[in-house]
């Protein structure tokens, strides 16, 4: 696949669809196969945010009870052939400016075949549904921020005070200052329990 771009191009409205068509696919699923499943978090509802257009179709992050995922749905008819042809199950790698991150080939009902990147699974850790939409949101933005590439992150690891400053004034501060969230662990998942931001 191609590296992960945005594409500036969709209108407001396409953009709301797209995310209004992945939030009924997951109602759906939560109402008819997950509304009695015991690791749901009650106080989350099902919300996509941060939908935008890339070179490998649509990117949003999806916050569920039951996980915060990175979501890549097509956007032409030949991207949906080609999501057709991906083994269900099977990964396929994608570079962002922050990194490369791997992404699980699924499929759900009207929405097709789709690729997802888990960030937290399960969700109980989220007090409220707008912690998590923040977290999700925050995450989406940082897979752009190029200062968090891993050759760059570790060299901001041995930095300055100023060079720190410099770091948590990138897109993400707002999550980590209201989750406690490093941006290693907005990205990769980890779990904010074990990710508390040292004063």
């Amino acid at each position: 696949m191609a590296d992960l771009r945005p594409d500036p191009t969709p209108a407001d409205a396409e953009l709301r669809a797209v995310a209004a068509g992945l939030e009924a696919a997951f109602e759906r699923v939560h109402r008819e196969r997950m509304h009695d499943v015991p690791i749901l978090n009650a106080a989350l509802g099902i919300k996509a945010v941060g939908t935008r257009a890339v070179e490998a179709g649509w990117l949003s992050a999806l916050v569920t009870p039951w996980f915060i995922n990175m979501m890549l749905l097509p956007r032409t008819p030949e991207q949906t052939q080609d999501y057709r042809a991906l083994q269900l199950g099977g990964t396929v790698a994608h570079s962002f400016p922050a990194g490369r991150f791997e992404f699980i080939v699924g499929e759900e009902g009207d929405l097709g075949r789709y690729q997802m990147c888990s960030l937290f699974s399960p969700v109980l850790e989220f007090e409220s549904h707008g912690a998590a939409v923040i977290t999700a949101e925050s995450a989406i933005a940082v897979l752009f921020d190029a200062g968090l590439a891993p050759d760059v992150t570790e060299a901001a690891d041995a930095g300055s005070p100023e060079q720190a400053a410099a770091a948590s004034s990138r897109p993400g501060g707002e999550a980590m200052e209201a989750g406690k969230l490093s941006r290693r662990g907005l990205l990769f998942g980890r779990n904010p329990e074990t990710e508390v931001v040292e004063p």
